[in-house]
């Protein structure tokens, strides 16, 4: 059953291809603002819960006009996964209009110094990883999905302007260390909840969350500049834009707890400039400290 449905899958991401982007962005929208009012819509359910945990100072209806918008650009996410996938390299970096920030890059690899691109589920981060791979020696660190045919395509797909993709394991930790110790770029998706024993509980948003201890180590291991990367997405199909930004001070503290706060608070100020297109359907707070009550 598992293949049938990643065949479909992959079907559908064949048909959004087909589309203009902004017709797919169209689609995805309406899709994303039908689960608002779905009962029993894990989408519409994780968002809300996310939002009203980590933004109590918004009043209700402030907080559901985040929701509503939240669900839309979900949707807009999930059908641009065609063009991201599908379409040519060159073609989807068309639709990148600017960049800010990419000197904090150029000077860094130009220094002879490697970099960590904290990249959060923010804008559309298959349009970032091509942008990079284009421009520079890049390594992915990644989570391999179970299935052995997605996984094909996403190391495919991923790789085609020369990132290397490292899983999220032992083997994949050795390649990015390689890759900093070569004065590259490694990209770090830092806002998954790691196992128990490769986490600790930093706070995001002000509440305890389950945050990976391997960037932080990699920080302090290689002395790699860590460096905040996303990509906003336009209104109107008008395309995306590319920011850089500077990481938090501290993410190479030996404390693991105040470098990955550190590492949080470095997500979360990219994530309040562009809130509406941050992944707030994931279960971030699924893990609790002992004592703490579940979120979800």
């Amino acid at each position: 059953m598992d293949k049938v449905r990643a065949v479909l899958a992959i079907l559908v991401l064949g048909v959004l291809a087909l589309l203009p982007l902004k017709w797919a962005q169209s689609l995805g929208a309406w899709f994303g603002r039908r689960q608002l009012n779905k009962p029993n819509s894990k989408l519409a359910g994780n968002t809300r819960r996310n939002i009203a945990l980590c933004f109590p100072e918004l009043d209700a209806p402030a907080q559901e006009k985040l929701i509503a918008a939240s669900l839309a650009e979900t949707g807009r996410s999930l059908a641009e996964m065609g063009m991201s996938w599908l379409w040519s390299p060159q073609r989807s970096l068309k639709n990148i209009r600017s960049v800010e920030g990419e000197e904090l890059i150029i000077e860094t690899l130009a220094a002879g110094r490697g970099i960590i691109l904290i990249a959060p589920h923010l804008g559309n981060w298959e349009v970032l990883n091509l942008y990079l791979s284009k421009r520079y020696p890049f390594t992915a660190m990644y989570k391999p999905p179970r299935l052995k045919l997605m996984d094909d395509l996403v190391k495919r797909m991923r790789a085609r302007l020369g990132t290397r993709m490292a899983p999220a394991n032992a083997s994949g930790v050795r390649m990015v260390m390689k890759a900093l110790k070569r004065t590259e770029m490694v990209g770090i998706l830092p806002d998954q909840e790691p196992d128990d024993q490769s986490g600790v509980f930093a706070p995001f948003f002000g509440v305890d969350a389950l945050t990976m201890k391997l960037l932080p180590q990699l920080a302090r291991q290689t002395k790699a500049r860590v460096i905040c990367g996303y990509a906003e997405r336009l209104p109107k199909g008008e395309g995306f834009k590319v920011y850089f930004r500077e990481a938090e001070a501290g993410l190479d503290n030996p404390d693991l707890v105040q470098a990955a706060a550190a590492m949080n608070r470095s997500v979360e100020a990219c994530v309040r400039a562009l809130p509406s297109q941050y992944q707030w359907e994931y279960r971030r707070f699924s893990s609790r400290p002992a004592g703490q009550p579940k979120r979800y």
